[in-house]
């Protein structure tokens, strides 16, 4: 038999999309596995002639689904051009820029569970295609649908409150943020007349991880051997003392038995990492210098969060991360599929953090713009919902852009996406390497369990429907599937 090899293009229910490769071997089992982004726009290159104030602005297009992300990252950069450091900034700012922070990465978990996940978890693999959606979600379970688009709707009000609208508004300008919140504004989110309040999205929070810890105790068996796999673990983590940090902090790096590698001050991050590149992708591959590509490679997102901090500052997510390490006895966790629960841990945390600034005076105050000697050089980063974004900008005497580094969330977990990819190929086609719907499905969950942004990671447009192809080695295909 000659080499073959499976195409499946696009990945479905991710931001943007790709394409995944299976290779198999004159015998017919898998050799390799590769997950290709194919498109291309490139805003590192053409945001440079750009003065610096518009960064945030523009960076903002990246994706439509967490720009508010990279309005910060953004924003973060361009303080230090203004010579603002982030312990520099006003504490009303920073309290108002951390709300709309919570606020995004609330909404963004919200929609990653219910509308791309859910589908997953509650029909299994072998359910067909036309029911793995938030439709059918909807149908069979009312409640849990009606509380996702309700908990995803609090976050983009949150947005739309401080930003002016939900997606592409602006609040922070260098040095600071360009509003203060009015206290109509917070009644809005307290009293619960309009839309449920901060008190039930933390209610309804905690229910959706139990709902969630429910989940894996009838489904053990495949959750934790699914896409499972070593890996270090990557995040920002409190500068002093080791706790879960969301938007500015130390950056902490672990390898899977919980052994640090890394923890250094954000702004030092180039000295540490490279970005290795392949001719098969467009989205590179960054790995921590001193331990080579091979071994250097970290997971970012909820799950490595919850493997690198120390501990959680509110008291209702703190309880279910203290459950969630015993699972594994307190080791890292490196079970792909536990990334959801995570992300749900990730959530409650969130709407604490959220309530606590809607009570805080300080929001409505008014010292919001601060300024220092300029530089030439900014360095941004935080923890996006999907994990760590890293914006690094470099300026003339002019103020305009000469230089603009990303490393997004989705670009820091490429290598682990990939391994994930060849874990379930090996597995679904040990016996038979046939294009069905259930094996389809696994290789995207495996994806899809990162939460991928592939816009945000290679600026990918467009959208297709999955075909699925089977070649031989010179490239003839010999079978091909489509699935609108």
């Amino acid at each position: 038999m000659s080499n073959r090899k499976l195409v499946i293009e696009p990945v479905t229910r991710v931001e943007g999309h790709g394409k995944v490769t299976i290779k198999l071997d004159e015998n017919g089992k898998v050799e390799d596995a590769f997950l290709h982004i194919v498109e291309f726009r490139g805003f590192e290159k053409f945001i440079q002639g750009h003065p610096y104030w518009e960064a945030p602005v523009l960076v903002q297009r990246l994706c439509g689904i967490c720009p508010v992300s990279h309005h910060l990252a953004a924003a973060k950069a361009i303080d230090q051009l203004v010579g603002i450091d982030p312990d520099s900034l006003s504490p009303i700012a920073t309290k108002l820029r951390r709300l709309l922070h919570y606020g995004q990465i609330f909404q963004s978990h919200a929609l990653h569970f219910f509308y791309l996940a859910s589908p997953d978890l509650l029909f299994g693999v072998d359910a067909p295609a036309e029911k793995r959606n938030v439709v059918a979600v909807a149908t069979e379970n009312k409640e849990l649908a009606k509380k996702g688009i309700l908990m995803r709707k609090f976050g983009q009000e949150i947005i739309k409150a401080l930003a002016g609208k939900k997606i592409h508004g602006i609040l922070a300008v260098p040095g600071g943020v360009h509003k203060t919140f009015m206290p109509e504004e917070r009644d809005y989110f307290l009293d619960g007349k309009e839309i449920p309040n901060i008190d039930t999205m933390i209610e309804w929070s905690k229910e959706i991880v139990d709902f969630m810890k429910s989940y894996h105790a009838e489904n053990a068996k495949w959750i934790d051997s699914f896409a499972r796999y070593p890996s270090n673990h990557l995040s920002l983590v409190h500068k002093e003392t080791g706790a879960l940090e969301l938007y500015d902090g130390r950056l902490r790096s672990i390898d899977a038995r919980g052994k640090e590698l890394m923890n250094i001050a954000d702004i030092e991050y180039s000295y540490h990492f490279k970005e290795a590149v392949e001719p098969w992708s467009y989205l590179k591959f960054p790995y921590m210098k001193e331990y080579g590509r091979e071994n250097g490679w970290n997971r970012v997102g909820p799950l490595a969060r919850i493997n690198t901090c120390t501990h959680i500052n509110t008291p209702l997510a703190e309880a279910e991360r203290k459950i969630f390490k015993a699972y594994t006895k307190d080791f890292p966790n490196n079970m792909t599929m536990h990334t959801h629960w995570a992300r749900l841990i990730e959530m409650l945390h969130c709407a604490e953090l959220m309530k606590e600034l809607l009570l805080d005076d300080d929001i409505m105050g008014n010292d919001l713009v601060r300024k220092g000697t300029t530089r030439n050089k900014g360095i941004g980063i935080i923890e996006a919902p999907r994990g760590t974004l890293i914006h690094e900008y470099h300026t003339d005497d002019k103020g305009l852009i000469t230089k603009c580094n990303l490393i997004v969330s989705t670009t820091h977990n490429n290598e682990a996406m990939n391994r994930g990819v060849r874990s379930v190929a090996k597995e679904v086609l040990s016996e038979k390497p046939e294009i069905t719907e259930p094996m389809l499905n696994q290789i995207e969950i495996a994806i899809r369990a990162y939460d991928p942004c592939l816009s945000c990671a290679t600026h990918a447009l467009g959208q297709m429907p999955l075909i699925v192809r089977l070649e031989d080695y010179q490239g003839n295909i010999i079978d091909e599937k489509v699935r609108s």
